[in-house]
């Protein structure tokens, strides 16, 4: 199966997407080298006890793939949603 791709829609947008994963998961403490900010997803791993590993991970389960994305993924979407609600209501 081919892996998904990981471009956002707007290439542009790549470096704040890397900044806001950086920001979002240093401030749950998280070690996060922001010139590598995917690398943040093996200290999650191992914090979760899930063995991803930097090359084939065709043993994990989708479970264990998700619990990690979800992590991350997650708490951008909710950092993005409090910014866009912090923005609306200045906007009032």
């Amino acid at each position: 199966m081919a892996r998904k791709s990981r471009r956002p829609l707007v290439p542009e947008a790549r470096p704040a997407l890397d900044e806001l994963k950086a920001r979002v998961m240093r401030d749950v403490g998280y070690t996060v080298d922001p010139s590598q900010p995917e690398a943040v997803k093996y200290e999650v791993a191992k914090s979760m006890n899930v063995p991803l590993e930097k090359d084939y991970n065709g043993q994990l389960t989708a479970r264990q793939a998700g619990t990690v994305g979800g992590q991350i993924g997650g708490r951008m979407v909710s950092e993005l949603i409090r910014q866009a609600k912090q923005h609306l209501n200045k906007q009032h």
